[in-house]
């Protein structure tokens, strides 16, 4: 009969280091860190630092002038401000249109037809080019000599409308150049979000007798709210940012009509206006406040729908 050696128990085990104990805390957080320093040194530090330009006079290059809030003073009064912050109200009521829009191409899109994917192609299109590239073409479109618009007025007998050159229209025309790209992005993130519809609950509520409009806002809708929640905010920032087709298509004219709250802190800060740093940073206070604020709603909004289930 053999004897089995002893087994020791206590055994000296070497003491973990702090990375060991805390690994699957510290970890996570390693791997957001360089995302982390460069939104704080590229978002949050130039937030705070147009916070504090908008209290002075600088033209860029010479020494500031503290002046406090003689900036957002001098807004109150100024009538081409006024005009911008019309004109940005105006972009973030008709841009929502491209939330429906998109729902409803992406409803389309999403069915079993001939040709879908060349369909789809063509909605998505627009997406993937340039805001450059969409501003010129519809210049040539609006364009009173042979633009297509007024080609087929003229078939009904109307006469040429110059679009970009009527102060009271050309706000629209560029809006409607806007609508384009931005319901193809909507259209994009309504496709994803109908992957993820329950087939069950539409299967149930079928036999329940629900179809059409009925299945479409009491099954459907609800099913696609994170899609909604994230097209309205970006909706939102895009009309509130819009620059590259007012520069391209009107460059803020006529007598500068179409100006919004983006171009004319450009105009202000960097263009041959003035070089008003100070006053072109406080255009860009406000419209950063505005972005937050419809930002903080829909965030504080979707919370509370979340925290009630």
């Amino acid at each position: 009969m053999t004897v089995s050696p002893a087994v020791p128990t206590d055994r000296y085990v070497p003491p973990r280091g702090w990375y060991k104990r805390n690994e699957i805390r510290v970890t996570p957080w390693l791997f957001l860190a360089p995302g982390i320093l460069f939104f704080l040194f590229y978002v949050i530090f130039p937030v705070f630092q147009s916070f504090n330009l908008s209290l002075y006079r600088w033209d860029g290059l010479g020494e500031a002038e503290y002046v406090g809030l003689r900036n957002y003073q001098e807004l109150a009064t100024d009538r081409a401000f006024e005009t911008s912050l019309w004109n940005n109200l105006k972009w973030l009521l008709l841009y929502l249109l491209a939330i429906p829009a998109g729902l409803f191409i992406a409803l389309f899109l999403n069915q079993t037809v001939t040709g879908i994917r060349l369909y789809k192609s063509l909605f998505f299109f627009p997406f993937v080019i340039s805001q450059v590239v969409v501003g010129l073409v519809f210049t040539w479109f609006y364009d009173p000599t042979f633009g297509l618009l007024n080609t087929i007025l003229g078939w009904f007998g109307a006469g040429p409308i110059a679009v970009l050159g009527d102060p009271t229209l050309a706000t629209y025309g560029i809006i409607a150049a806007g609508l384009w790209p931005q319901t193809a992005y909507c259209m994009i993130l309504y496709l994803t979000g109908l992957n993820a519809v329950d087939p069950e609950q539409v299967e149930a509520a079928r036999l329940d007798g629900a179809k059409g409009w009925r299945m479409l806002w009491y099954v459907i809708i609800p099913q696609l709210k994170p899609a909604t929640f994230i097209a309205f905010v970006v909706t939102i920032i895009g009309a509130l940012r819009s620059f590259d087709l007012i520069s391209i298509m009107t460059n803020g004219g006529p007598f500068g009509s179409t100006r919004v709250l983006s171009f004319y802190m450009f105009e202000k800060a960097l263009s041959e206006y003035g070089f008003r740093m100070g006053y072109g940073a406080a255009i860009a206070v406000v419209l950063f406040l505005i972005m937050l604020l419809f930002i903080a709603y829909f965030l504080w909004s979707m919370w509370r729908e979340e925290r009630g289930r």
